[in-house]
């Protein structure tokens, strides 16, 4: 097995390498010299480790996220065992061919995570195994055999905070079957990686109970250090500072030989030692670390029978093998067309045969015959599918007075109560917030997640609390630390579910609107591996009057709009978020083509995230007549419906998004008095609005003449003289656009600056988006159409 091991090792690192030749050398460039990319010396640091886990240790169960640096590897390995194309391959990085970065959207191969976020692929394996463990809790998911999973980490990348907030989190939630293995190379993109770091992570890891296994010398080394003088050899080498280790790595043996003589000196055992082996096999032997070595690796690998979470510290040389190993500037450096020819002869591939599997294979037949046998690929591709759980419809309430984001806590309350599919899959999760975004109710009903039952002191001792939580293996709700990068992740993991584990979760987080911003990054990563979750940012706006700036959100509606997999909503009603939510759960499970609906030209056929945007606010709510209204209901959600419809002659629009509602709704009664027709547009999906738009100006652009999106259809009817104000509490740009959509005067209002304490009525005031505001702007668009007809 070994002999077939290095084999397959050996085409792994020609082939990663020729992958990134082939696409700044010989592939034919349209952008002149632009450089096309790749990481040679990351791969070639790599591709022992995935070697060894891939064709030995994992099984099918198991997920890796690997190096984003280590995707030409990742590709050549699928390649070898027939998930991936030579086309592709050809045309890595190019339109249409292997991912920069390992894509479950973008690559046909069997990608588990996509990486190429720094550290989110690492700390996303935490949070999949927690998901794992919540589904093995459950009655009604599937028996399947548990998996590890496993992240491949470059040193660098533990630069990342996420990477140890994700720790804290999954200390607290008893963490499990987790491997993570550091690519300890000691260089980053800038330069050499700092003495002692490998202690550092050690200390850290097992802070937080993690087993630590540092694999610092191969199997050549180790046996040298039992030879006579070995000892001295050793100390020489853990003592050696990374850049020397590097710059020597670099310039082969005859350097080794010489600064280890001039170091140790002549001792007799020692010289001995280095004497009996060549420049080459001296070469050898110091690039023999822990990490490059199959046999290490296997052996560490196999050792393991536990579930308690590992870290593998490997050491490794950057650039192993290759002309690049070792120097400084190799992280994105490439090798030169006369270094490749070194290399493929170094590597004995011969012209013509660089893109074969297995090239340089005498034995082909029994290397085919052992990859047919690997465990991990025996299944073949370990993407799972989950049936639809059906919605019982809305859950309407009957207040005549409250906020969204009280609704939203009723609404999820009562869907507590029902006793079906769909409310057995819901699980929720928020960072120490779940009180005050009003997620008391729910938990307080479906209870809290952990492994093992524990009780509620309070409740036992009687103490009175609103809060009756209870951890259990039943409980429904992942009570997370306050950092939203983890948030975001366990998002992106619990709305994979599907797919990894073949059982459908619908997932919904909440967290305070503004620090949305906080977990960005994340919640784009969820986003790009089509994860499907419900995100709530509540409260927002400086409609959280009292709370000052820092907790006033102000661009979190462009990041909706703007996010890819995400559509985002901000009703201002109750009725409006029942509907929302109730079509929300049937959004998140679709997965159909990507054609788009030839009435609003979204896709909504492909599914996919869903972003609720909501108030503290408590707001008179509208009459319930209309709540079995179909173009009522339609209309809210493809985004925007005519609460006050106009007239033939309407002078005037007003378009509001959110709590100012009622400010709308009171401007046009004042300016009724003096303009005609007055039209009053209830938008509730800016984001939808927009998208069907530009959608379907696109489509027109492809042939489809009639193609008319949601926003055209309601400003169609509108007088080309008529002006539009648009008001929001968030940015102006969030409905500004929509002046553009038939060419109206435009007067957008909403808040561009930090936000300030004060009362909701000071702050519209301040900001200008009350209803005296509008009315004003009403005025003054009158008075500007007036001087542009003269």
């Amino acid at each position: 097995m070994t002999d077939h091991l290095k084999t397959i090792e050996q085409r792994l690192l020609w082939l990663s390498a020729w992958i990134v030749h082939n696409a700044n050398h010989l592939r034919a460039k349209e952008d002149g010299d632009v450089k096309v990319g790749g990481h040679q010396a990351s791969c070639a640091s790599m591709v022992s480790i995935m070697t060894a886990l891939y064709y030995h240790t994992l099984r099918p169960e198991d997920r890796v996220a690997v190096k984003p640096h280590a995707s030409p590897v990742f590709h050549a390995m699928q390649y070898i065992m027939g998930n991936q194309t030579l086309e592709k391959m050809q045309n890595f990085r190019g339109w249409g061919g292997t991912q920069s970065y390992p894509s479950r959207t973008k690559d046909i191969d069997d990608v588990d995570f996509s990486t190429g976020s720094v550290g989110l692929g690492v700390a996303a394996t935490a949070f999949s195994s927690l998901v794992q463990d919540y589904l093995a809790a459950k009655s009604w998911a599937k028996d399947r055999p548990l998996g590890r999973m496993v992240a491949l980490v470059g040193d660098a990348e533990l630069d990342e905070g996420n990477v140890y907030e994700c720790l804290q989190e999954g200390w607290k939630h008893d963490l499990r079957n987790t491997w993570w293995v550091i690519d300890y190379n000691r260089q980053s993109l800038d330069g050499v990686v700092r003495e002692g770091l490998w202690e550092k992570i050690e200390a850290i890891f097992t802070a937080f109970g993690w087993r630590t296994v540092v694999l610092r010398h191969g199997v050549l080394q180790r046996a040298a250090f039992e030879e006579p003088g070995g000892d001295i050899l050793k100390k020489w080498i853990q003592d050696c500072p990374n850049p020397d280790y590097s710059a020597l790595t670099f310039k082969g043996g005859a350097a080794w030989r010489k600064r280890l003589m001039d170091d140790i000196g002549d001792q007799g055992d020692v010289s001995k030692l280095l004497n009996k082996r060549s420049d080459e096999e001296l070469n050898t032997l110091m690039n023999n670390l822990g990490g490059q070595c199959l046999s290490t690796l296997t052996d560490a690998f196999d050792a393991i029978k536990d579930d308690k979470p590992t870290v593998f510290l490997a050491y490794t040389i950057k650039g192993w093998q290759t002309p690049l190993a070792g120097h400084k500037d190799n992280h994105a450096g490439l090798m030169n067309k006369a270094q490749m020819a070194e290399f493929q002869a170094h590597m004995g591939v011969t012209e013509g045969e660089e893109w074969e599997p297995l090239a340089t294979v005498e034995n082909k037949a029994d290397v085919e015959a052992f990859l047919k046998d690997v465990p991990f690929f025996s299944e073949g591709t370990r993407r799972f599918t989950a049936p639809k759980v059906e919605s019982a419809g809305p859950v309407f309430l009957d207040d005549r007075i409250l906020s969204t984001q009280a609704g939203f806590g009723k609404i999820l309350d009562g869907i507590a109560k029902r006793d079906d599919q769909l409310t057995e899959r819901i699980v929720t999760t928020s960072p120490d917030v779940t009180v005050s975004t009003n997620l008391g109710p729910w938990v307080n009903r479906r209870n809290l997640f952990a492994r093992n039952e524990v009780s509620d002191t309070f409740r036992e001792q009687s103490i009175p609390s609103t809060q009756k939580w209870q951890f259990s293996p039943e409980g429904q709700h992942f009570e997370l630390g306050i950092a939203e990068m983890n948030l975001m992740l366990m998002l992106g993991s619990l709305g994979l579910s599907h797919s990894h584990f073949g059982e459908r979760l619908i997932p919904i987080g909440t967290v305070y609107d503004p620090f949305i911003n906080r977990g960005l990054d994340a919640l784009n990563y969820a986003c790009y591996q089509d994860a499907r979750f419900i995100i709530v940012g509540t409260p927002s706006g400086i409609t959280l009057a009292p709370e000052g700036g820092a907790h006033q959100s102000i661009g979190t509606q462009l990041v909706g709009m703007s996010q890819d997999g995400l559509v985002s909503f901000e009703p201002a009603y109750l009725d409006e978020l029942s509907i929302i939510m109730d079509w929300s759960f049937d959004y998140l499970q679709r997965s159909g083509e990507n054609d788009p609906d030839e009435r609003t030209w979204l896709r909504d056929e492909t599914g996919g995230s869903v972003y609720l945007r909501l108030s503290t606010r408590p707001i008179e709510q509208l009459g319930l007549s209309s709540r079995d209204d179909e173009e009522f209901r339609r209309g809210v959600v493809d985004g925007a419906y005519w609460l006050r419809k106009p007239g033939p002659n309407c002078e005037l629009v007003i378009a509001y998004q959110g709590v100012v509602g009622p400010e709308a709704i009171e401007a046009a009664g004042r300016i009724g008095n003096d303009r005609r027709d007055i039209g009053v547009l209830a938008v509730t999906s800016a984001d939808r609005l927009n998208s069907g738009w530009t959608a379907a100006r696109r489509a027109r652009a492809r042939g489809h003449k009639d193609a008319v999106s949601q926003i055209e259809r309601l400003m169609g009817d509108v007088s080309r003289d008529a002006t539009l104000i648009t008001v929001t509490d968030g940015h102006p740009a969030t409905l500004a656009w929509i002046g553009s959509v038939a060419g109206h005067m435009t007067a957008p209002l909403g808040v561009e600056h930090f936000g300030q304490t004060g009362t909701i009525s000071d702050l519209y005031k301040h900001f200008q988006i009350d209803a005296d505001a509008i009315v004003n702007a009403a005025n003054y668009l009158s008075a500007g159409r007036r001087i542009h007809l003269r």
